[in-house]
């Protein structure tokens, strides 16, 4: 297009200079430079105007240019929101969360599976079990008829020559001492001492006011310990037996009233133990009995628990916070006492403030079983032997402690 502009120009210049030199009578030489004049000032103006059209593309190149930058920029920032977002999602992360839960989700079904298989095995197990216990007399022992005469019991505590022994009550897995059950031995000819189903009197008759006089003398010596104790520094706890004669006797309780009113103080310390078969037969004077000395402070344990199948919160609320089975039959049986996983019960137990103390432990192999069950405490000839109490806790001192309980 340029290139036609410059021949217009050309041809304009020729035609000025023949005009002027036919027309007007210029000289060959003035009409060359006249058209030469007319086509140098065409072309310089051609130029020109060619240079601001050249500048203006220029610059809407520049502004088109910017545009596209800028829609760059911006779907550039758009992008690096997204890729920002999906930073911060941490997908990774997110992912492995949900392999883990999908994991444990497997594990826990796998483990319903075994339990569930566990327990129709141990109930199809069971029930032969208990037919073959009661053919052979196996299971809850009866009562033991005593074999050492009452007269005999009576003139030994006449002497006081009831010596209070401990057994320990042990933490899993570390093996610490948790608290201590009371064993009232009695000293028969000279130096042999005979354990509680020995000499422990029938229930009947003058048996029952013997009964009532050997509990009496055990809180008493309970007391005195656990007193000791605290003045030392090192407190314990410890589990006495009650008979369900002393709870029934207005004298009786009385007299334990009084010594827990002069110690109260130390009634924390102490937990009254009864047979869980004794529990469930308690009379309602019985009852209110026991609750009387709750109320000063005092806790209860059940002994040879048949079952866990039992109302925690209201055993609770009634000051239990021991509960006793045997090892044999919560590793072998679990099924018959309690439709928990064995793994699961104490933790259940715990929630309601009641410890599962397993009981009868003789082998480490029971040990280890118990620890793969979460059991605590326990208890056993393989955690501890029954025996002598300290030195610092066997003082026959506290006079006045004797007589705060005779008032």
């Amino acid at each position: 297009m340029q290139n036609l502009v410059l021949i217009f120009i050309g041809v304009c210049g020729v035609a000025f200079g023949a005009a002027a030199y036919f027309a007007l009578g210029f000289t060959p030489i003035e009409a060359g430079l006249l058209a030469l004049v007319i086509m140098l000032g065409g072309a310089m103006l051609e130029e020109r105007n060619a240079r601001r059209r050249a500048f203006r593309r220029l610059e809407q190149g520049v502004e088109e240019m910017g545009r596209l930058l800028a829609t760059d920029a911006k779907a550039g920032q758009v992008l690096s929101q997204r890729v920002n977002a999906l930073v911060d999602l941490e997908l990774g992360s997110r992912l492995d969360v949900i392999e883990a839960d999908m994991s444990v989700l497997g594990t826990v079904v796998r483990q319903v599976a075994e339990a569930v298989s566990d327990l129709e095995t141990a109930q199809a197990a069971s029930a032969p079990a208990l037919k073959d216990d009661r053919a052979t007399g196996s299971g809850p022992e009866p009562r033991r008829v005593p074999t050492i005469a009452l007269d005999d019991v009576k003139r030994a505590l006449d002497e006081g020559r009831l010596i209070h022994h401990a057994r320990p009550i042990l933490t899993l897995p570390q093996r610490k001492i948790h608290a201590f059950d009371m064993v009232p031995r009695l000293q028969i000819d000279g130096r042999q001492l005979v354990d509680p189903p020995q000499y422990m009197p029938v229930p009947t008759g003058e048996g029952t006011v013997v009964l009532r006089r050997i509990d009496r003398l055990c809180a008493e010596e309970a007391i005195r310990i656990v007193r000791r104790a605290r003045l030392s520094g090192d407190p314990v706890r410890l589990l006495v037996d009650v008979s369900p004669a002393s709870l029934g006797d207005k004298p009786a309780l009385d007299q334990t009233l009084s010594l827990l009113a002069a110690n109260r103080a130390v009634n924390s310390d102490i937990v009254f133990a009864l047979d869980y078969e004794e529990w469930t037969g308690l009379s309602r004077p019985q009852s209110d009995g026991l609750a009387t000395l709750v109320q000063q402070g005092v806790f209860v344990a059940l002994r040879n628990a048949t079952t866990l199948r039992l109302d925690f919160g209201g055993l609770a609320e009634k000051g239990v916070r021991y509960i006793e089975t045997s090892a044999h039959t919560f590793l072998k049986t679990p099924a018959a006492l309690t439709d928990f996983h064995s793994s699961d019960i104490n933790d259940y137990i715990k929630r309601f403030g009641i410890n599962l103390v397993v009981t009868d432990l003789e082998s480490e192999s029971e040990i280890l079983a118990l620890l793969d069950d979460g059991i605590k405490l326990a208890q056993g000839p393989v955690m501890g032997e029954t025996g002598p109490l300290r030195p610092d806790l066997r003082d026959d001192g506290d006079d006045d402690l004797r007589q705060a309980a005779a008032r």
